[in-house]
């Protein structure tokens, strides 16, 4: 589990399943992108989200709503998915960018800051792009935050 801010967190799937290291870590709600999870005193929404598939920008929609109500409401969020690598920061990425005003871009560089394993897949980076009118494609992206020429 990975502390992006105060109040938010990226995880992954087996991590929902203990209480104690939710409780550990202050989690009081969960934006769950997995499967359904249900823990005593948490906040739970669990958005049916598949990785390396395009996002329903409905569900780009709700998720983004769930975690800034979950904010104001002063409670810590863990979005998790499968690895806590892909599907979680796509959301975090939203989060960061509805809440603090970050572009796409900074939003990503501000979770790799302390998240090294965060990777988009390409197709919801895309849906991401498509949601925020954003024109940066997953290769700009890449080359831009990485660094590093991409290999085509």
């Amino acid at each position: 589990m990975i502390k992006i801010r105060d109040w938010l967190y990226i995880g992954k799937y087996r991590e929902t399943q203990d209480k104690e290291l939710l409780d550990s870590r202050g989690i009081t709600a969960l934006l769950h992108l997995a499967a359904p999870v249900q823990q005593p005193g948490i906040e739970v929404l669990y958005l049916p989200v598949d990785d390396g598939v395009s996002i329903q920008h409905k569900y780009i929609e709700q998720g983004v709503a769930f975690v800034r109500a979950q904010k104001v409401a002063e409670r810590t969020v863990l979005i998790a998915c499968g690895a806590g690598i892909s599907r979680s920061t796509v959301f975090a990425i939203a989060v960061l960018h509805e809440e603090e005003g970050l572009s796409l871009l900074d939003a990503y560089r501000s979770i790799l800051e302390v998240h090294r394993d965060a990777m988009p897949h390409y197709m919801l980076w895309d849906s991401l792009r498509e949601y925020y009118q954003s024109p940066i494609t997953y290769l700009d992206m890449w080359r831009q935050v990485h660094g590093q020429k991409w290999q085509e």
